[in-house]
């Protein structure tokens, strides 16, 4: 069996640190680096029911896509719901190591493992790093669907492929408007728009959408947005990781049992719809908006 430190320097092939972004907290947060590792869980939020199932299922190393200290902290102290996250690890011989900022801009990287849950064909990143002369690394990815799709329809689609929440996918745009291409970005996406726009892509399908920054890129142009749960975006990634580290296991005869957690730790809990308003009853509320349901509440 291989130890920590090798499967950890098997990881920082995969997703180097160098690549994270200066604010980013990435890299192994616990761990013993002599300790053997035998099995290993993936999951997009180290939290708690994530420790706890990491335990549960017997793993010596919990991989993470989000950071679990992004803005540092003076205590570890167990009365903080972080603090016993780190004393459950801890106490358990689970170490934690984080893939953020490094995995998405990676090739492949989050935003590969979001188009391919969504049958889209990668064209090229949306945001290039210049660091990578074969064009190939960089945040977001342009992709082309194999044949022509209402925005409607392939609001549908994502709703259909990607992991079910409360949130469902949320639309900006005309629902029988023509799709051809798409960016899509993992995580939080409407710092983006500028680059969404100079690809000339008919919609952009992200996390985290605000209300002025869909309201401006509206006015700006035809764009279609959909906005997907942050979790559901990122998801994807854990299976696709989890492969690469399998793939690695498999070369140097480590014999490594990968898993990907099906726990949903998106923190939004249900949605209740809508409904258009009796406004002979109710004469403060605004007239509903003569708008089709597009995709509706999760599985």
């Amino acid at each position: 069996m291989p130890r920590l430190s090798q499967v950890i320097e098997a990881l920082e092939a995969l997703w180097p640190a160098t690549r994270a972004e200066s604010w980013d907290a990435v890299g192994t947060v616990v761990g013993d680096p002599d300790r053997e590792v035998t099995r290993v869980l993936f999951a997009v939020d180290p939290v708690q029911e994530i420790a706890d199932e990491a335990v549960r299922l017997g793993a010596d190393l919990l991989v993470t896509h989000h950071p679990l200290y992004l803005r540092g902290t003076t205590t570890v102290a167990a009365s903080t719901f972080k603090g016993r996250v780190v004393h459950t690890l801890i106490k358990n011989d689970v170490a934690l190591h984080v893939a953020h900022t490094n995995a998405d801009t990676a090739d492949p990287g989050v935003s590969d493992a979001l188009a391919g849950a969504l049958d889209l064909r990668v064209v090229r990143p949306l945001v290039p790093d210049p660091s990578d002369p074969g064009g190939r690394r960089g945040l977001g990815r342009v992709c082309a669907l194999d044949h022509p799709l209402t925005l409607r329809e392939f609001a549908a689609h994502a709703a259909a492929r990607l992991p079910a929440t409360a949130q469902g996918i949320r639309v900006a745009g005309d629902p029988d408007a023509t799709l051809r291409t798409v960016a899509v970005s993992g995580g939080s996406g409407d710092s983006l728009f500028d680059a969404v726009r100079a690809a000339d892509v008919d919609a952009f399908l992200t996390a985290d959408l605000r209300h002025h920054p869909v309201s401006e890129a509206r006015a700006h142009s035809p764009l279609a947005l959909l906005d997907a749960a942050h979790w559901a975006t990122e998801w994807p990634w854990c299976e696709l990781a989890a492969g690469q580290l399998d793939e690695v296991s498999d070369r140097h005869g480590w014999d490594l049992r990968v898993h990907v957690s099906k726990t949903v730790t998106d923190p939004w809990t249900a949605h209740a719809a809508s409904t258009p308003s009796n406004t002979s009853n109710t004469p403060s509320t605004p007239n509903t908006p003569n708008t089709p349901t597009i995709a509706g509440a999760p599985n």
